[in-house]
């Protein structure tokens, strides 16, 4: 806190609103790195908005003075223990009543179309300009509760889930320092390049939403939305779903590693080679306490948010697994195909209307069997059977 200067202190009221506008102009460009609330901007779209905000405050900072400056000094200087009489007229009148009444009006409209208006028009028309020296496109699918992210141009899609631990999330144990805001497959962006993102949702309406890039954009069903981001500094930017999108909303965290453009290459390669390691996986003969184990670790990170670890769900929303006649039914047809609305077609298929939806589009072979497997030996289920990723396979 600073005190007020005592030279300031004898100025009548207007006099005091003139010098704090003068002060608070000259002080424009000082606040341009001020970010009151606002993370650091590390993207063209981040940092404009920053700008706008800050111009913005100034000028409605310095209005806000300057109109209560003059009120104030009118209420005082003309009150009627003073002896002021008020004027009797019904508007303006005279040449000069008409310029007073004209003067702030123009004023206002100089202020709302060419100080805020025309920068304003020009970060919208950035922030739209999502195709211009695009260097690559990002597709980020949104569903309840977490992210599928592909890269068209290199052939790689994965599901981003909350990694946070339950024990956590539960008040078992002490909260991490990202809780909540960490995931087991972050999105990798190289730095300098200008990423196209193209967002939609499988279910409802989602919104990804990175604060430190400026951007926050909603994937709607059965839309196509765009935005963009060129990050210019490296490093772990955290964000996540800014739409009341059910019971995990709060569970759906956005996390984008920004990294230089070599080690975004070898990124690349890596992920390839996962994903044709995950692919020979389909042709592999698992065993099925194997499968078990596997199929373990992909109900938690896909399949728990709704129907819970303990396999009881949230009915009527989430049905449960334990004793479902679902699950404890026929595996597949004689024929070895899918029977309509079986364990094997829900968790391929899904069941439209509701919020199961369908995991052939998102999770591997080998995933899909783990799971069938894992759900149909757990939760006091004890078919004692198991589905082979060659299986899932072939029913694509």
């Amino acid at each position: 806190m600073t005190t007020l200067n005592p030279r300031l202190r004898r100025l009548s009221p207007p006099a005091l609103a003139l010098a704090g506008t003068g002060a608070l102009l000259a002080a424009g460009p000082a606040l341009a790195d001020f970010t009151w609330n606002f993370p650091k901007p590390v993207t063209p779209i981040a940092r404009d908005t920053l700008n706008i905000h800050n111009e913005f405050m100034v000028i409605i900072t310095v209005l806000f003075v300057v109109v209560f400056a003059i009120m104030i000094y009118s209420m005082v200087r003309h009150r009627k223990s003073t002896g002021a009489e008020p004027a009797r007229f019904s508007g303006p009148t005279g040449a000069l009543q008409w310029f007073w009444v004209l003067v702030p009006f123009g004023i206002l409209l100089f202020i709302d179309f060419v100080l805020m208006g025309i920068p304003a028009f020009h970060a919208v028309i950035e922030m739209e300009d999502t195709r211009t020296k695009a260097d690559m496109v990002l597709k980020v699918t949104g569903m309840q509760w977490k992210w599928q992210y592909e890269y068209p141009d290199s052939g790689i899609r994965f599901v981003s889930n909350l990694s946070t631990p339950r024990e956590q999330i539960e008040g078992k144990e002490a909260k991490g320092e990202h809780y909540l805001l960490e995931v087991d497959n972050p999105v990798v962006l190289p730095v300098g390049k200008k990423v196209r993102i193209l967002l939609t949702a499988t279910d409802v309406i989602h919104t990804w939403w990175v604060p430190q890039f400026g951007v926050k954009r909603d994937a709607i069903p059965g839309f196509l939305r765009e935005t963009w981001v060129r990050i210019e500094e490296p490093g772990i930017y955290r964000g996540q779903c800014a739409e009341l999108c059910g019971k995990d909303h709060g569970f759906m965290p956005v996390v984008v590693h920004a990294v230089p453009e070599a080690e975004y290459a070898a990124w690349v390669d890596k992920k390839k080679g996962e994903m044709a390691a995950a692919a020979a996986g389909s042709d592999k003969t698992w065993t099925k306490d194997e499968l078990i184990a596997h199929g373990k670790d992909a109900y938690e990170k896909h399949c728990a948010a709704c129907h819970q670890p303990d396999g009881k769900g949230v009915p009527p929303a989430f049905p449960a697994l334990a004793g479902s006649k679902i699950v404890n039914g026929p595996l597949l047809s004689p024929e070895g195909l899918p029977i309509p609305d079986s364990h094997v077609d829900r968790v391929m298929n899904g069941k439209p209307g509701t919020a199961m939806q369908a995991f052939k589009t998102t999770l591997s072979d080998t995933d899909i069997a783990a799971i069938v497997t894992y759900e149909r030996n757990a939760f006091g289920n004890a078919k004692g059977d198991m589905i082979q990723p060659a299986q899932i396979k072939a029913l694509r």
